[in-house]
């Protein structure tokens, strides 16, 4: 099965991308064979810039994509949105890639669920 979450809210304005990242680290420690695909919209483009510091005890929204990343998640940014935020040339994470409505287009095709946030 083939998973898509799609966030279109900021890391820390709301608890979107947040609940977003708790589920797709769910899915991935209950349901190893789900094939779980992130793509990041609108503000949800700065969920992937790299070096967040966060006050203890407050969830880092950087920490829960690595993780993700590092159980197989692939996580890809909307090319212009992060455009749009000046972030074309800004650090992100490892793991995470600028790409396309087309990449997204593709993914809701080939996906089984799509979920949003």
């Amino acid at each position: 099965m083939k998973i898509l979450i799609i966030v279109n809210d900021g890391p820390y304005g709301t608890e979107k991308a947040y609940n977003a990242l708790r589920l797709t680290n769910q899915l991935n420690k209950e349901h190893g064979e789900v094939e779980v695909r992130l793509f990041l919209m609108a503000d949800a483009a700065t969920c992937a810039i790299a070096n967040q510091t966060t006050p203890n005890g407050f969830y880092n929204i950087e920490r829960m994509i690595k993780l993700a990343i590092t159980k197989g998640t692939k996580v890809k940014i909307c090319g212009s949105c992060a455009e749009a935020r000046g972030l074309k040339q800004a650090p992100l994470i490892e793991g995470a890639e600028i790409s396309s409505m087309a990449e997204l287009t593709n993914w809701v095709v080939d996906s089984d669920k799509v979920l949003t946030f």
